[in-house]
């Protein structure tokens, strides 16, 4: 994974780890180690998940490649969505399977797992995006 930490799987099916406030209820993604609301007096967060869909509510096109630090095989100009995933919580990922030309605010996304860059000694280095929402 990119990131330890930042979601895990089961099965093929990411989630997201975040925290949660135990007394206020403020959501944290990334984690944090201990609760950022000023008018909390606990500060203690506990590991929670977050859902695996939500409404994309903004996006931009990357068209350069990133510095070798943000490593991805066969670059090629993407889209960063801010995703909506309820409780005034939104998350930033890299969209897959949209056409940069064909991404609307207001789409329905799910969450899903794939592969950033291929490590010699790890293999696959996978990271978490959002892909359009398939209706059932």
């Amino acid at each position: 994974m990119v990131a330890d930490g930042l979601f895990e799987l089961h099965g093929d099916e990411p989630r997201l780890i975040c925290t949660r406030c135990a007394a206020c209820g403020t959501v944290y993604f990334p984690q944090a180690p201990s609760c950022r609301n000023p008018d909390c007096r606990k500060k203690t967060v506990e590991r929670a998940v977050l859902p695996t869909r939500g409404v994309l509510v903004s996006y931009t096109v990357q068209r350069y490649q990133p510095p070798a630090l943000f490593r991805i095989d066969d670059w090629q100009p993407y889209a960063i969505g801010l995703v909506d995933l309820g409780d005034g919580l939104e998350v930033m990922g890299m969209l897959s399977g949209f056409a940069l030309d064909g991404i609307a605010i207001g789409t329905r996304v799910r969450l899903l797992a794939e592969s950033l860059y291929a490590d010699a000694e790890r293999g696959p280095v996978l990271t978490y995006k959002f892909a359009r929402e398939i209706d059932a």
